[in-house]
């Protein structure tokens, strides 16, 4: 979980008629571009514990010919660090850097000792809490959050999406609420928790759901409804800044952006890769929704948390709920009609062909979740260390 205050998105980077089910023709807009944050573990080669060696791969990555000083940065934890990409207009320019910035961190992690590993959660951890990252912004959120701080080890996918403005920020927020379940499902990569399988497919999103201010994201009015709400909660005392909003998608508050923070890191790039195109294919999709007037989609709150829960829980091992109407359904018939519903989107930039070709390989595979499951359960602790390390610097 980015507990940053920092937008990355200038180093990074954007059938029957049912409310919110019209296909509107992707016309009269070009793609949005889109960026792309993700957090990584560093672990012990031997036993996977997590290690506090941010400085020490850092100042490796500086050697570095492939990167950038301002692409890599701390975390919360010592034994996390945060990679960023530029702002990219295809997906191919996203697969590229963060390709690029996979290979060198990793390179940079084994010279200092340790593996570069992208999964959700630390899969083992002592009992001791870990070490916080010697700044005053990380100082004060241990000070606030205390025990929660020391169970941070999470990590997160955030995708970036370019919006005209807020307004049109908001209205987005609202529509994508109902996808955001799903994408917990697609995405989870995070079964196991200090030693020992949670029986969840996503525990980083039971983690993330315990800090304030988190999960899906309330309905807004407006602009000027989503900025009241919110200096609200500052002038309570509820939250320090902007940067303490962990809903899983909210607005930039430096750049013309829309993150969407709903998924775990992935173990392999392209399919970070894939969520990105399917993040700024809804959001292109619910725009011009939007924009024609389509009704917008209704879920309580209270089912949306619901199929949020069961997505972390069962992630693509068991049915999912239906975007549009709540109701559960097979994996692979809410997938379909997904594509489906994006296929103008995502034919308009360019990316039906490789999302839809990585989708069909996640449902074939399984999610991260389940590949750590059968690592572990094939090779055991060493040889699910060694995959996941491998995973995650893969071309």
């Amino acid at each position: 979980m980015s507990t940053s205050s920092r937008d990355n998105h200038d180093r990074h980077p954007a059938a029957e008629e049912e409310p919110g089910r019209g296909r509107p023709a992707a016309t009269g807009i070009e793609p949005l571009t889109l960026g792309v944050e993700e957090e990584y573990l560093l672990l012990d080669p031997q036993t996977g514990l997590p290690l506090p060696r941010v400085e020490e791969v850092r100042a490796a990555a500086d050697l570095h010919p492939a990167l950038e000083s301002a692409e890599v940065q701390p975390e919360l934890l010592q034994s996390q660090v945060e990679i960023a990409t530029p702002v990219c207009r295809d997906l191919s320019e996203v697969g590229g850097h963060l390709l690029r910035l996979r290979h060198s961190l990793a390179a940079a992690a084994e010279s200092s000792g340790c593996h570069l590993a992208a999964c959700g959660t630390a899969p083992y951890a002592d009992t001791t809490p870990p070490a916080i990252t010697d700044a005053p912004r990380y100082r004060s959120i241990h000070q606030d959050f205390s025990r929660l701080a020391d169970e941070n080890l999470i990590n997160g996918m955030h995708v970036h999406v370019g919006i005209p403005d807020r307004q049109t920020g908001v209205a987005v927020l609202n529509r994508l609420r109902p996808w955001l379940p799903l994408l917990v499902g697609l995405a989870a990569n995070s079964p196991l928790w200090y030693g020992t399988d949670t029986g969840f497919s996503s525990w980083r999103t039971v983690v993330f759901n315990r800090w304030p201010i988190s999960g899906v994201p309330p309905r807004f009015a407006d602009a000027d409804d989503y900025d009241r709400r919110i200096t609200e909660l500052q002038d309570a005392g509820m939250i320090r800044d902007r940067g303490q909003l962990y809903w899983q998608a909210r607005l930039s508050e430096r750049y013309p952006t829309l993150e969407v923070r709903a998924m775990d890191v992935q173990l392999r790039a392209d399919e970070a890769v894939m969520l990105a195109g399917l993040v700024r294919a809804l959001a292109t999709t619910v725009m011009l929704e939007e924009r024609d007037g389509h009704p917008a989609p209704s879920r309580p709150p209270e089912s949306l948390a619901g199929a949020g829960w069961h997505a972390a829980r069962y992630g693509l091992t068991e049915a999912l709920h239906d975007p549009f109407t709540g109701r559960l359904r097979r994996v692979g018939d809410v997938v379909s009609d997904l594509v489906e519903y994006l296929t103008p989107a995502l034919a308009l930039a360019g990316d039906e062909r490789e999302v839809t070709s990585l989708l069909h390989r996640l449902l074939q595979e399984g999610n991260g979740a389940d590949r750590q499951r059968r690592a572990l359960e094939k090779h055991g602790r060493r040889g699910l260390v060694d995959m996941i390390a491998e995973e995650s610097a893969a071309s």
